[in-house]
């Protein structure tokens, strides 16, 4: 029974990955955290453009595995992430947004565990609030991070 929950966890986790928004991310820098001669531990801060939403940009804060294990990109990366989302630009909404929405998702593991990085709209301040948080197939993580973007004057989010 175990087995065949997890082989179930692990075909809905990859499901996932497959049909998650294509989102594209850029490295905006990242610090060495410990040593190795096969490729340092680090932590990366990545800027993801909201898809749905033209004019913001989420940067992501994670550690990131090295060694041999993370150079060949089968490392487990910790749970821990940060997030700050700002107005980059002016707004336009390419469509009207769902209430709450998984805007990108990223591996932490080869298959095992995912960063999300959710939207949600509170309509009642004109403001949209996004919040990161990691899943794992056998256990999820109450590590968070949220970060919340109002809108200009005159500016209305259209929801679905």
């Amino acid at each position: 029974m175990k087995s065949t929950l997890l082989c179930l966890a692990s075909t809905l986790t990859l499901a996932t990955a497959l049909f998650a928004p294509l989102v594209h991310s850029e490295e905006v820098a990242s610090v060495n955290t410990n040593f190795h001669l096969t490729g340092s531990d680090r932590v990366v801060v990545e800027a993801y453009d909201d898809p749905l939403v033209q004019g913001v940009t989420c940067y992501v804060s994670r550690a990131r595995t090295g060694g041999i294990k993370g150079t060949l990109g089968i490392a487990e990366d910790p749970t821990e992430a940060s997030i700050a989302c700002r107005q980059v630009g002016a707004i336009k909404f390419t469509e009207p947004l769902k209430q709450q929405a998984d805007v990108f998702s990223m591996s932490m593991s080869l298959i095992f565990k995912t960063l999300h990085v959710v939207r949600v709209v509170d309509a009642k301040r004109n403001t949209l609030v996004y919040l990161t948080y990691s899943d794992r197939v056998a256990s999820g993580s109450a590590k968070n991070s949220v970060t919340a973007v109002s809108m200009p004057a005159g500016t209305s989010i259209p929801v679905k």
